[in-house]
């Protein structure tokens, strides 16, 4: 069996981390479906990820570990956990926790969103002048409040 091959049919976890040891992932809703947000993990977030039940993450603009919710407490509890065919992707449906601040309601984006995808780029213009619209606009939370300035 070829090497691809054999990363396609295995059902061992051998992630590929990409050359700065990181893996990206994409974050959706267990309850919508809807993307919520996309990191990266490098192999410390994804074992404490498995570990825990819980999404960790690591921060590349703070470089280090990320608890998704920490401070908050918009926490995103695993319900599956994917990968792709050649292992170079991860794909997590999540539950997130719901503080008070958000009324019941499900955030995942730290600008006070549902989701970090709130916004549709239209097909079919000029690349270079392309402009976006808004959708899924609803402020949930206020960041401000929630992280500070």
């Amino acid at each position: 069996m070829e090497n691809n091959q054999k990363i396609e049919e295995t059902l061992d976890f051998l992630p590929k981390f990409d050359e700065n040891g990181l893996i990206p992932c994409i974050t959706t809703s267990v309850k919508t479906g809807k993307p919520l947000m996309f990191a990266y993990m490098n192999a410390q977030s994804l074992q404490k990820s498995i570990e825990t039940g819980e999404a960790y993450y690591w921060s590349r603009s703070r470089n280090q570990l990320w608890h998704k919710g920490a401070s908050s407490g918009l926490t995103q509890k695993i319900i599956e956990m994917r990968t792709d065919c050649d292992q170079d992707c991860l794909w997590i449906s999540v539950e997130t926790g719901t503080p008070d601040h958000v009324q019941g309601r499900e955030a995942s984006c730290h600008t006070g969103r549902e989701s970090c995808f709130y916004r549709k780029i239209n097909i079919g213009q000029d690349p270079k002048t392309v402009k976006m619209q808004r959708i899924d606009d609803e402020i949930i939370f206020d960041p401000e409040c929630v992280y500070g300035s």
